[in-house]
């Protein structure tokens, strides 16, 4: 018998004030009670009970250690009963990371959403360009684009991007549409990317064909060098989630589609698969939804 059952049955002993009656309540044969109370006695190194033939008397310690008991009990439930609320209701503090374009165009959204619907959850969100150790720094969901190395998260995929060369419909009507990744050396560029003079473009499946471009504009922010593009001025290549809505609307329009990579799968990964408290189950549940209704990203 352990520790816990030994003190659920010297309570019931106790308030029954016999061993075979507190046993029954138990659900347990008398010798089985008798045997738990005697090895928490000798643990304590001290009687909890006066036996005799007619009747079972707590003594002195037996009165303190009883109270003690009870109170020891009531919280262990209300810690399960906590717990199981955390499971089954969403509520508490979840934490979240994503990039900074996909997390204000999408997941924002789905967020507010979430919290409208849970009133007891709130959302600590930090949009970072950067892979972050989800364990060691304490997310709860990410989202991830890109193939994902093998660990012990849980992954769910809900759509895909696309690497797009795109520029403004007015552009095109001037400086006429590139046919073939190589036509780029004669259009203006504008990258978000400021490390070198030269910027290498791959294209195709295998990525194989690669196109050296000459950027005329440097930028070091992706939504400058979309807002460049979508002035007009010239192209730039982005992936498709970025300019999802600028595609839909028609401010931005794609080109060169038969020479993309293969497109680069999304996951919403977590830690705890089956086990995961219910607010990131729910959030799992209704971001895997939305994002994948979105017609850009599938």
């Amino acid at each position: 018998m352990d520790r816990l059952q030994s003190l659920e049955v010297f309570i019931a002993v106790a308030e029954a004030q016999s061993f075979a009656e507190g046993a029954r309540r138990m659900g347990l044969s008398a010798p089985s009670a008798t045997r738990g109370v005697n090895a928490l006695e000798e643990r304590l190194g001290a009687r909890l009970f006066t036996r005799t033939t007619r009747r079972v008397r707590l003594t002195d310690v037996g009165r303190a250690y009883l109270e003690d008991a009870r109170h020891i009990l009531a919280q262990l439930q209300a810690a399960d009963d906590a717990a199981a609320g955390a499971a089954s209701n969403p509520k508490g503090e979840l934490r979240l990371t994503c990039s900074n374009e996909f997390g204000r165009i999408y997941v924002t959204p789905i967020l507010t959403e979430f919290l409208n619907t849970h009133p007891e959850v709130s959302a600590d969100v930090v949009m970072v360009d950067r892979v972050v150790n989800m364990v060691e720094e304490g997310y709860d969901v990410a989202v991830r684009i890109g193939p994902l190395p093998p660990s012990g998260l849980v992954a769910v995929r809900v759509g895909s991007v696309r690497r797009i060369v795109c520029g403004a419909p007015g552009y095109f009507e001037t400086h006429g549409i590139p046919q073939d990744p190589a036509d780029l050396i004669r259009h203006q560029i504008a990258v978000a990317a400021p490390v070198s003079p030269v910027t290498e473009w791959r294209f195709g499946r295998d990525q194989s064909q690669v196109v050296r471009v000459t950027p005329r504009l440097r930028l070091s922010s992706v939504a400058a060098a979309i807002s460049v593009a979508r002035e007009g001025w010239g192209l730039t290549r982005v992936l498709s989630y970025q300019v999802g809505p600028d595609l839909i609307d028609g401010r931005l329009q794609s080109v060169l589609e038969d020479f993309e990579p293969e497109p680069l799968p999304i996951h919403l990964v977590h830690v705890e698969g089956r086990r995961a408290p219910a607010k990131v189950r729910s959030f799992i549940d209704l971001a895997k939804a939305r994002l994948r209704a979105v017609a850009v990203l599938q």
